[in-house]
């Protein structure tokens, strides 16, 4: 068994879990959920339930890691007593499918990243007829072979950057990463908020309407704000805790996850300044859906003096955020395995690279080659099947164990925890959260799994 290895700065350990919970969620999902349910009260609903719900639970992933020195495929058993050890060891299969799950769809979002900065860069979209994005896009998705590669480059990267070891490979890489992504976003969002006619896309996503919000429906816009709160941080399945088990005991762990969700939330409300004053400059409607980042704002930056350049800056942004999601996952299935199994980090990797490209095959395909598969209806896909299972299923489900885990008796219990959580210098949980943390915590995740569930289907 191989030592446990440790970040090599406090700033490392920071950058790599804010990677992890930084992505498409906050790069692609954030801003067009925004413009769907009405901009600035929105953000501010999604920020209130960021602090009463993503705070606690990535605290609680953190404390098993740390507490436990393990990743989430142990950590569980080595933290109950007694009986208990049988009765949490269920979940670390738990997390390992839902990690398999997450990257299975996501190395293919990521290899779309990846291929529009090429895309952008060689001038595909310089001088383009409205409509023609959407053509490339719909090409794109159609050819079995631009899919599969773009996939493969993706997992080849994060396996490579994980073979070289914690410090030499995740942190050496995705610090530097994270650092470029923050500039590269200052940059384009001052680009953005000084064209000529931004103002108005300012004021959509920064002054708060809550007669919009009315108008939308204003539970549908607390569901939202609270789902999108939820699933921005990718809790629930351990992807969190192994960076918890990589760390010292010098400060609290209130205070780091605070920081890392500050990061995260950074990202999102920047992506939305370089969004929003973009699409109210050149007349494109904020609500665009999911096809904002593919169709319509390649078109956006092919009508933007110097469009070539700030569309590949763009996407080279989107790149890394995509990226240091893929390679802090990849090293939490890595690490999870090398618990598990008590295997070496080189044969974690190497087995982890073939069964995890073998089962992220279908995903691309499910476009073409197997479009004919349509597992939730007419018109879905493969991708969306497997964003189904993880995120309206696993992340809530899983959260809510860790919050049972942390809290009732019959897991590690709240005492524990909170002894964990609040060792070192920074903020600390106080005592008199045990009442909310064990009944109002559940309920609420209970409504999201139940919501989502209703919302999905309806």
């Amino acid at each position: 068994m191989e030592q446990r290895e440790n970040f090599g700065s406090r700033l490392g350990f920071l950058l790599v879990s804010a990677g992890c919970a930084i992505g498409i969620g906050n790069v692609w999902r954030f801003p067009f959920i925004t413009g769907q349910y009405g901009g600035a009260a929105f953000v501010l609903l999604y920020l209130f339930f960021l602090v009463i719900l993503g705070w606690p639970v990535m605290t609680m992933e953190f404390a098993v890691g740390r507490g436990s020195g393990k990743s989430a495929s142990r950590g569980l058993e080595i933290l109950s007593s007694g009986d208990g050890k049988k009765k949490w060891g269920w979940f670390k299969w738990f997390c390992i499918a839902g990690n398999y799950l997450l990257m299975m769809y996501y190395t293919t979002v990521a290899g779309w990243m990846l291929s529009y900065v090429v895309k952008m860069a060689g001038g595909t979209f310089a001088g383009m007829e409205t409509g023609g994005a959407g053509q490339v896009f719909s090409d794109s998705l159609a050819s079995p072979s631009q899919q599969i590669i773009w996939m493969l480059v993706v997992t080849a990267i994060g396996f490579l950057v994980c073979a070289r070891g914690l410090q030499n490979g995740v942190e050496k890489i995705t610090k530097p990463m994270m650092l470029v992504l923050f500039a590269l976003m200052v940059v384009l969002a001052v680009r953005s908020v000084t064209l000529e006619g931004a103002a108005d896309g300012l004021a959509f996503y920064l002054i708060p309407n809550f007669k919009r919000a009315m108008e939308q429906g204003i539970w549908d816009v607390i569901f939202a704000a609270m789902g999108q709160a939820f699933f921005t941080l990718s809790l629930g399945i351990g992807s969190i805790a192994i960076f918890g088990s990589y760390i010292g005991k010098e400060r609290t762990l209130p205070g780091e996850s605070r920081t890392v969700i500050i990061l995260d939330t950074f990202v999102a409300i920047m992506a939305g300044l370089i969004i929003f004053p973009s699409c109210f400059a050149y007349g494109v409607t904020p609500d665009a859906g999911p096809q904002l980042i593919f169709i319509t704002l390649p078109e956006v930056f092919a009508r933007m003096a110097g469009g070539r350049i700030w569309g590949t800056i763009f996407f080279i942004f989107m790149c890394f955020a995509s990226l240091s999601t893929v390679i802090a996952v990849f090293e939490n299935i890595i690490a999870m395995i090398m618990d598990a199994l008590n295997w070496s980090r080189g044969k974690s990797v190497a087995v982890n690279a073939v069964v995890l490209t073998l089962l992220s095959i279908p995903c691309p395909l499910g476009y073409n080659l197997l479009s004919n598969i349509q597992p939730l209806g007419a018109g879905s896909t493969i991708l969306d099947f497997e964003d189904f299972i993880v995120s309206n299923n696993l992340l809530p489900i899983g959260s809510l164990v860790f919050v049972l885990f942390c809290s009732a008796r019959f897991g590690w219990g709240f005492d524990g925890f909170l002894k964990e959580a609040n060792t070192g210098e920074g903020a600390k949980f106080g005592s008199g959260l045990q009442v909310y943390f064990r009944w109002v915590l559940p309920v609420i995740i209970l409504v999201i799994l139940v919501g989502g569930y209703i919302n999905f289907f309806r």
